[in-house]
């Protein structure tokens, strides 16, 4: 098989450095042609130092020199800034973009991808979240597949891999609970950020471990499912299984319930999202059935964790509030991680932003920046 041209977006990050695990467990199949992070130059040049990629970007300028300096003797081109991240991955060598970059930041570089005809592996939920219309209708204009490597995402998508002739009646996305499953609003209000940041199941970025904690991160999961695979909203429901073992569910319109099984562990999505349609051999930890006899669900509380609740009601509202909601929420985890808000707050500043920007609607990526910027400016005035 031909080698694979492969860029990774935000390899210093969670999902990018297991996404290089996976690359040099088959570098064989593999060709990989570009690293980019935001501003972690020391991990950028080691990464580079050892993977010998075509292309490096910083986004962040002021390390531009550092990170040429260090590698002007490995033949590495170095670029930096956001507006390279948009260019680099139009390569004629890259064959997928691995999108791994946190948040609002991953539209454009995904959306310049796409044009250029490459196919995504999205890690970013944020770009459907934001743009799931621009996007899916871009990509399908441009003959370009979208593999999800979120890991109920991928759940789904290994689900219905042969039969997409089939109608799905439902989809159920899994949710761990977080680290404050059972827990009352009473409980969350003295919560601190190494208890949010402390997940059960998962090890991922402050983010999304933080979104995790508020159930946003399933919120905005939900979104990008719609966008995904094509349903409308009350085709998907949320299950909290707290041990992280089924990761998601389809139930077809006959009543038959498919799912996807395995450790909660990222490089088995993100190596099927690089490898589809074909399953390489790994040395991922196997499953035991004796280690997990029981696997239990319930339903996830929506008035506790107002955020779920604020994803499906944006879902169901104007074009723009999935925007709106998204950008509120940046700011006030950002506010969170550095102790200027309480846990609670971030729901509830989330909701302001919502209903201050109701009825907000953009048909453009422009204006989506655009509403970006108007809602992370009010959400900063609140705070």
């Amino acid at each position: 098989m031909e080698k694979r041209g492969l860029a990774i977006l935000g390899s210093t990050g969670s999902i990018g450095t297991q996404a290089l695990e996976v690359f040099e467990a088959h570098s064989d199949k593999f060709e990989l042609v570009v690293l980019t992070a935001n501003s972690n130059a020391a991990l950028l040049i080691e990464q580079a130092k050892k993977y010998l990629p075509n292309t490096v970007v910083i986004a962040d300028e002021n390390r531009f020199e550092e990170v040429k300096n260090a590698l002007w003797e490995d033949d590495i081109k170095v670029f930096a800034g956001k507006e390279a991240l948009s260019q680099v991955v139009q390569m004629d060598e890259i064959e997928i973009v691995l999108t791994a970059l946190v948040g609002f930041a991953g539209l454009e570089p995904t959306m310049s991808a796409i044009e250029a005809g490459k196919n995504i592996a999205l890690a970013n939920k944020e770009t459907l979240v934001v743009a799931g219309e621009l996007v899916t209708q871009r990509a399908q204009e441009k003959g370009v597949n979208i593999y999800p490597v979120d890991s109920e995402h991928s759940a789904i998508f290994q689900c219905i891999v042969g039969e997409f002739h089939n109608k799905i009646e439902k989809i159920y996305l899994t949710a761990s609970g977080g680290p404050f499953r059972g827990k009352t609003t009473e409980d969350l209000k003295s919560v601190t950020k190494a208890q949010a940041l402390n997940h059960p199941n998962w090890d991922m970025g402050a983010k999304i471990t933080i979104d995790s904690a508020s159930l946003m991160n399933k919120g905005l999961e939900v979104i990008e499912a719609k966008w995904l695979f094509g349903l409308k909203p009350e085709q998907i429901d949320v299950i909290v299984h707290p041990q992280s073992i089924l990761h998601s569910l389809v139930q077809f319109e006959d009543g038959s319930i498919k799912s996807q099984m395995g450790l909660p562990d990222m490089k088995l999505p993100i190596q099927f999202a690089l490898s589809y349609p074909d399953r390489f051999k790994s040395d991922f930890p196997r499953f035991n059935f004796a280690d997990f006899p029981n696997l239990t669900f319930e339903q996830p509380d929506k008035d506790t964790f107002k955020n779920l609740q604020l994803a499906f009601d944006a879902m169901g509202a104007s074009n723009g509030m999935p925007c709106v909601l998204n950008a509120a929420n940046e700011v006030t985890v950002q506010a969170f991680l550095e102790e200027k808000i309480q846990f609670l707050d971030i729901a509830n500043y989330n909701e302001k932003a919502m209903i201050h920007f109701s009825g907000s609607s953009a048909s453009s990526i422009q204006e989506l920046i655009a509403l970006d910027d108007s809602v992370r400016s009010y959400v900063d005035s609140l705070i």
